[in-house]
């Protein structure tokens, strides 16, 4: 069987959408949950989901690709475009990587330059329906370049940094970079 140029070495395409996370997926309370932004941007923002759904919405097919190997074509999203967020938040000239902050005390850091791209948003749409909670409600980077790990669920912080920051699985050996065309599973 040929492999689909679309699919990475070492990955095999699935139609459901298996759910992984640490054990605990929290609860979350539309009317409380904030999204805190902070480190290396001109001042330190604060924002309500309402916030967030009042921003452009902007809408997203694309593949996702998990370390433990599978991947599932064409996934619909709908979210904030990352490049619109940072608009907003406005990154300082030091600002080099973002790490996410999780509510289930999950962190990952990306390169910044990795998700100034037109195809990366903050998500709370999932195949039309709000995130659902086994996928990481109520907002998630979706990143379609790197592994999956890296669009870290249940996101209510994003620290910019001028200096790179292991986070849950980069310090258990994960990959830093996550890349799935380079087969970047572990360090």
């Amino acid at each position: 069987m040929q492999k689909s140029p679309r699919l990475p070495q070492g990955q095999h395409l699935v139609q459901n959408f298996p759910v992984l996370d640490l054990g605990f997926q929290p609860d979350f309370n539309p009317s409380a949950w904030k999204l805190r932004v902070y480190g290396e941007v001109e001042k330190p923002l604060e924002f309500s989901y309402q916030d967030i759904l009042k921003m452009p919405k902007s809408y997203l097919s694309a593949d996702f690709h998990c370390v433990t190997s599978w991947s599932r074509f064409d996934v619909k999203w709908a979210g904030v475009k990352f490049l619109d967020f940072l608009k907003i938040v406005k990154p300082t000239s030091k600002a080099k990587y973002a790490i996410f902050e999780c509510a289930d005390d999950y962190t990952t850091n990306v390169i910044l330059d990795e998700i100034k791209k037109d195809n990366v948003i903050l998500a709370y749409e999932l195949e039309s329906k709000p995130l659902p909670k086994e996928h990481g409600w109520p907002l998630r980077p979706i990143i379609p370049i790197l592994y999956g790990w890296k669009s870290a669920k249940f996101l209510n912080g994003i620290k910019f940094g001028s200096k790179d920051e292991s986070g849950y699985w980069e310090i258990r050996g994960y990959h830093n970079h996550g890349d799935p065309w380079k087969e970047e599973r572990f360090s």
